[in-house]
C-alpha cells in the first residue's frame, strides 16, 4: 500500500513536566504536556476550562460606545436591526442578540441577507430598506469589518451603525462606524483574539448587563446571561473558531446549557438528527446539528435556521427541523456532484498548480466552500471552487497551514469587489472581467509561498501506546479535555505492528474501513475508518494505526473502538 501523509509524535514528556504534574494518570500527564501545560496550575485551569485571562468585555475596543448607544436605544424605544450572516456563526449570533434584545423590551429584528440575491455581508441596498422601515440602529454580528463603503453608506442615509465581527480587518482600514468591536483590530486590548461573532455578540450582551447594574452572579432581572451559552457553544463550535481560552470555557457551559435544553429547535433538530441530544459534544455540533443549521442558507434562506433558533411553538419547531434535515439531504447530493466536477476541471486545466481552481456557471454559491474543502483535503492544495453568473464571480477558498489564504486576498485586492476570512478559509467576488489576472496572480503567489516544499499532510499524535494499555479509565480521563476540536484537538495516539483480524468496507460507495485489530499481548478492538475504504484491497498482515480512542454504543452495548485517521504498513518510516 502506498503511503503520502507525513506522521508526527510528540516528545517525550520532560522530568520537570512529569514532576509537576504528578497528580495526573500518565497518558492524561502526557497530553497536557503537549498542548503546553507543564505545570499543574496550568493544567488545572485547563482541565476546568476556565480562563486564564481577564475576560472583562470593556476591554474590546468601542465596547463602551456601542453600550452607550443601545442604552440610548432602549430607553428611547427606538427601532433597533441586528444585521447577521447566513453561516452557524451568524445565525447564532442573530438569534442572541434578538432574544436579548427582546427580553429587555426593544423593538428589534433580525435580518440575513439572501446568499443568493445580497451576497455576504452588509449591502447598501439592504440599508435603505431598514431605513425606510424606521430602524434607528443596526448593529452587525461576525460581518462588517470590511465593509468601508456600507459604512459611510449608512453613515450618509442618517442610521447608526455598530459593527461586531471576529473576521480579520484590512489592516488599519477600519469601516467608519459608530463602533467597531473586534478583538483583531490594531491595538484592542483584548487578550483573547480568537472570539467567534456569536462570543462577540455574547460579550455585547454581558457589557449591556453590566452596564445596565442588574448583573447579580451571572444573571440579571430580565435573563440569564447563561442561556444563550448554547447558541455561543453551537456558533463557536461550528465555525471552527478555536477551542481554547475564553471559547473553551463558553462551549463547555454551553454544551451543558444544550443537554438540558429548553430551546425547542434544538430539541426538534436532534431528533431528526437522531442524536442524544443529553449526550451532546461539540463533534455531534460539528458534525450533525451545525450541518443542518448551515444547510438552509447553502440552498436558500438562513431565515429558516433562524426561526428554528428563536421559536417556542414545538409543532413548528418540527416542521423547520425536518425542512433542515431534507435541505441537509439535498446539500450533500449537490456537494458530492460538484465536488467531482470541480476535481474534473483542476484535473484538466493545471493539475501541478499549487493552488486548485475551478469555477463553472452551474456551480451553486452556497456549497463551493464544501467542495473547495474536499479538494484541499484529496490533494493538500490551496483550492478555490466559484460560481460564475453573468457579470461576476463568487469564490469560496480553503487552504493549508504553509499558506494563508486571506494574505493572497490581500495582495489582489485592487481586482475585487470584496473578500475576506480567516488564515484558512476565505471569499471573494470577482467581475468576471478580472478573473483570469486574478486566477494567474493567486497562482504565482502559491507557487511563491509554497514552491520546494514538502506538501504532505501532517498528521500529529499524542505518543504511542500499545492496544493492551487502552480500557475504559484511559477513555474516561480523555474527556477531561473536552470540548475538543479545532484548536484542542482529540488525544491522537499511533499503535504499532498489530495484526488485521478482518477488514470490509462499509457505508455507501465502499467508503468506510471497518478493521478489528489484535497486539501481541492479545488485546483486541474494533475500529472504524471513514474515507479509508480505498484501503482495504491493499491492507497487508499487519500494520500501523493512527487514531482518536472512543465509545461505540450499540444495541445497549458500550465498548472501545479506534476511529482511524490513518493506517500503513508496519514498519514504514512516519
Amino acid at each position: 500500500m502506498t503511503h503520502t501523509k507525513r506522521w508526527t509524535i510528540a516528545p517525550h514528556i520532560t522530568p520537570q513536566a512529569e514532576e509537576a504534574l504528578v497528580k495526573f494518570p500518565p497518558i492524561l500527564k502526557q497530553i497536557l504536556f503537549n498542548r503546553g501545560l507543564g505545570s499543574y496550575e496550568e493544567a488545572r485551569l485547563f482541565l476546568e476550562a476556565k480562563p486564564n485571562s481577564n475576560t472583562d468585555p470593556f476591554q474590546l475596543t468601542g465596547m463602551q460606545t456601542a453600550v452607550d448607544r443601545i442604552q440610548y436605544a432602549l430607553n428611547h424605544n427606538e427601532p433597533i436591526a441586528i444585521y447577521g450572516d447566513y453561516d452557524v456563526d451568524g445565525v447564532t449570533a442573530t438569534a442572541l442578540m434578538v432574544e436579548a434584545f427582546q427580553k429587555l423590551g426593544a423593538d428589534v429584528r433580525g435580518y440575513i441577507p439572501n446568499r443568493f440575491d445580497e451576497g455576504y455581508g452588509l449591502n447598501t441596498d439592504a440599508l435603505d430598506s431598514l431605513k425606510a422601515d424606521g430602524v434607528k440602529l443596526v448593529i452587525t454580528v461576525d460581518c462588517g469589518i470590511r465593509s468601508p463603503n456600507e459604512a459611510l453608506h449608512s453613515q450618509t442615509i442618517g442610521l447608526d451603525l455598530i459593527i461586531s465581527d471576529h473576521h480579520h480587518p484590512d489592516g488599519l482600514n477600519l469601516p467608519p462606524a459608530l463602533a467597531v468591536i473586534n478583538p483583531k483590530q490594531h491595538g484592542d486590548l483584548y487578550p483573547d483574539k480568537d472570539l467567534a461573532g456569536v462570543g462577540i455578540a455574547y460579550k455585547i450582551i454581558e457589557a449591556l448587563a453590566i452596564e445596565r447594574g442588574k448583573l447579580k452572579d451571572g444573571d440579571t432581572q430580565l435573563f440569564q446571561l447563561s442561556s444563550f451559552l448554547d447558541l455561543v457553544a453551537l456558533g463557536t463550535v461550528a465555525d471552527l473558531a478555536p477551542l481554547i481560552g475564553e471559547n473553551r470555557s463558553l462551549v463547555r457551559k454551553g454544551l451543558k446549557q444544550i443537554r438540558e435544553t429548553k430551546r425547542q429547535g434544538l430539541f426538534s433538530l436532534a431528533g431528526v438528527a437522531e442524536m442524544k441530544i443529553d449526550k451532546v459534544t461539540a463533534g455531534n455540533i460539528g458534525f450533525m446539528l451545525g450541518p443542518r443549521l448551515n444547510a438552509s442558507g447553502r440552498l436558500e434562506s438562513a431565515l429558516a435556521s433562524l426561526e428554528l433558533l428563536t421559536t417556542t411553538d414545538f409543532m413548528r419547531a418540527g416542521q423547520l427541523a425536518q425542512q433542515l434535515d431534507v435541505q441537509n439531504k439535498h446539500r450533500q447530493s449537490i456537494t458530492k456532484s460538484m465536488q467531482k466536477q470541480a476535481e474534473e476541471i483542476v484535473m484538466r486545466d493545471d493539475p501541478e498548480a499549487f493552488l486548485l481552481f475551478a469555477a463553472h456557471e452551474d456551480f451553486n454559491p452556497g456549497v463551493v466552500g464544501l467542495a473547495a474543502s474536499r479538494l484541499t483535503e484529496m490533494y493538500y492544495r490551496p483550492a478555490i471552487v466559484a460560481a460564475q453568473n453573468t457579470e461576476e464571480t463568487r469564490g469560496s477558498c480553503r487552504s493549508i497551514p504553509e499558506f494563508h489564504i486571506t494574505d493572497a486576498l490581500d495582495q489582489c485586492k485592487d481586482l475585487l469587489v470584496r473578500h475576506g476570512g480567516h488564515a484558512a478559509a476565505a471569499g471573494f467576488t470577482v467581475k468576471n472581467e478580472n478573473l483570469p489576472e486574478l486566477v494567474t496572480r493567486l497562482k504565482s503567489i502559491a507557487k511563491e509561498k509554497l514552491s520546494g516544499k514538502d506538501l504532505r499532510q501532517t498528521l500529529s499524535a499524542d505518543m504511542e501506546v500499545p492496544l493492551a494499555d487502552l480500557n475504559f479509565e484511559v477513555l474516561k480521563n480523555l474527556q477531561y479535555l473536552e470540548p475538543t476540536g479545532y484548536g484542542n484537538p482529540d488525544a491522537v495516539f499511533v499503535s504499532r505492528n498489530v495484526k488485521v483480524k478482518s477488514s470490509r468496507t462499509v457505508g455507501a460507495d465502499a467508503k468506510h474501513l471497518k478493521l478489528t485489530l489484535a497486539d501481541e499481548r492479545g488485546a483486541t478492538f474494533d475500529s472504524i475508518g471513514f474515507r479509508l475504504g480505498h484501503l482495504r484491497d491493499s491492507l497487508p498482515a499487519r500494520v500501523d494505526v493512527l487514531y482518536h480512542l472512543e465509545a461505540n454504543e450499540w444495541n445497549g452495548k458500550r465498548s472501545l473502538q479506534l476511529n482511524l485517521k490513518d493506517v500503513k504498513a508496519a514498519g514504514i518510516s512516519d
